[in-house]
């Protein structure tokens, strides 16, 4: 039986209760060809224009696996302070789903490539240390399309489509122990470790991990226990598909277990929704225990046997650790512990320093992406990076307004320009006359409109009141639609009345 009530908060749900994490992470692997055959991988093909008898589980097909997933898998390993195992193989997953046109799904059970890391993540000042269980290698689902319905899921649809592009996608799912930590930033400490891991998989160049488009996916189990007690019943949110949404899932999911247990409920084992408009989960199915898919050795592939010297040439090609690379940006950038973790938790570190490289000020990169590019890209609901601007015209921007072509009124429309599709900066100044008036003849009439406009005020200047300098560069500003240079404008005008 389950019993619900309204949720209670958040701290009375942690007064009583210790939730325990763990976490499910697939990461889309950037191969050019998929895990067991060499049917492209490219994203936004026409449906099934991708396939082949091997990713379709035709009868008589052969799978060969992909040495570029493996290179890519005892990578990601490596970089989680994973043991490489020195043999391995792929099993049957068996499960029936329509998006599973073999029925079962080739993956790893007992034997990954890779297990028992960590992963170092801070929250809330503190560093707390993920403990790694396995990261094992795997091939991805087809698509289902849910037509006719409101909510794009099966219930409620009048027919589904099946895309199979996807089938076959290299994946590499990596797995938690479980994650005792305090309870007050449990949520927080999820956001921080998909964070984290983001980085690192971008780091290595094996994926680019974008959320948005399901590269990197999060499958957020959260159980409840009195303190003391064993490990209580989880549940496993599905598919959680940003930052933010997994630290809200993990809060939601304590606050609603919370309050089934409160109630006198039992918790079911079951997969969930996350529903993002309603900051929800909902019941999804039954979770199955592992002998309920009936893993067995995948009879069609040979054991993948790593060697030792393979394994060291590839831990030589590893980046800096994500951790030491921030700690040495933020450093040469000047930034504050706040400011940096601002970058980060946009997804905004590698356009920033794309940007820098490219010229600008690492303050000045910051201030557009976060700023103007953020809100724009929120209001579209699109990535940063797909907002519309690229670093390099970002800092061409920040040129035009060292040079004194532009100040920061004029600077913003053209960025909003560039957004819109209006074409690079320099087109975007000259298509909207956006041309900072500084030259002293232009400027000069209108310092001299202003004066005469004002002489009550102009005659405060000459008294020695600096302060009523600003009423008469407003004035300038408004007659010029706010491309005077408000530094000229200042010295012409003390120029003409303190001269």
């Amino acid at each position: 039986m389950t019993v619900t009530t309204a949720l209670p908060s958040f701290d009375a749900a942690i007064a009583t209760y210790e939730p325990v994490m763990g976490m499910e992470v697939h990461v889309e692997l950037g191969t050019a060809t998929k895990m067991f055959c060499g049917c492209s991988t490219t994203f936004g093909g026409e449906p099934n224009s991708q396939v082949c008898p091997v990713c379709l589980g035709l009868p008589g097909a052969l799978p060969v696996v992909n040495r570029t997933a493996v290179e890519s898998a005892i990578r990601i390993g490596l970089a989680l302070n994973c043991s490489i195992a020195e043999w391995c193989r792929f099993a049957r997953k068996n499960y029936f789903y329509p998006d599973m046109p073999k029925n079962f799904q080739t993956s790893q059970y007992d034997e990954p490539i890779a297990f028992d890391g960590w992963l170092d993540v801070v929250a809330g000042g503190e560093t707390y240390r993920i403990e790694i269980e396995r990261a094992h290698m795997e091939e991805d689902t087809g698509k289902s399309l849910h037509v006719g319905g409101a909510t794009g899921r099966i219930h409620g649809a009048s027919h589904s489509l099946l895309d199979y592009n996807r089938s076959g996608i290299p994946l590499i799912e990596i797995v938690t122990k479980p994650i005792y930590v305090p309870a007050a930033v449990a949520p927080a400490v999820a956001r921080a470790y998909v964070t984290e891991l983001r980085e690192l998989i971008r780091a290595l160049g094996v994926s680019e991990a974008r959320m948005e488009l399901g590269q990197l996916r999060c499958d957020a189990n959260v159980s409840l226990r009195l303190p003391g007690d064993p490990l209580g019943t989880r549940t496993e949110t599905k598919n959680v598909n940003s930052l933010r949404s997994v630290e809200r899932a993990v809060t939601y999911e304590i606050r609603r277990q919370a309050s089934v247990l409160s109630s006198g409920g039992t918790i079911v084992q079951e997969t969930r929704h996350w529903h993002e408009d309603t900051g929800e989960t909902t019941a999804g199915r039954v979770k199955e225990e592992a002998e309920d898919y009936r893993y067995f050795p995948e009879p069609d592939l040979v054991p993948v046997a790593p060697s030792r010297e393979w394994v060291d040439e590839l831990r030589g090609t590893l980046p800096e650790p994500p951790s030491v690379r921030r700690a040495r940006l933020q450093a040469d950038w000047g930034f504050t512990d706040l400011e940096m973790r601002d970058v980060v938790n946009a997804g905004a570190l590698s356009l920033v320093i794309e940007t820098v490289a490219e010229g600008a000020s690492a303050g000045g990169a910051k201030k557009w992406w976060l700023g103007e590019v953020a809100r724009v890209a929120n209001e579209r609901g699109e990535a940063l990076e797909d907002a519309g601007i690229t670093p390099a015209q970002v800092a061409r921007v920040e040129t035009l307004i060292a040079d004194g072509s532009l100040n920061d009124k004029l600077a913003r429309q053209v960025v909003e320009g560039v957004l819109a599709g209006e074409g690079t900066p320099d087109e975007v100044v000259a298509a909207r006359g956006l041309v900072l008036v500084n030259d002293d003849a232009a400027l000069g009439a209108a310092v001299d409109d202003a004066i005469a406009a004002q002489p009550d005020v102009a005659e405060k200047i000459r008294g020695g009141n600096l302060g009523a300098v600003g009423a008469l560069i407003g004035a300038i500003m408004k007659s010029t639609k706010g491309q005077a240079d408000a530094k000229r404008a200042r010295e012409l005008i003390l120029e003409r009345l303190q001269g």
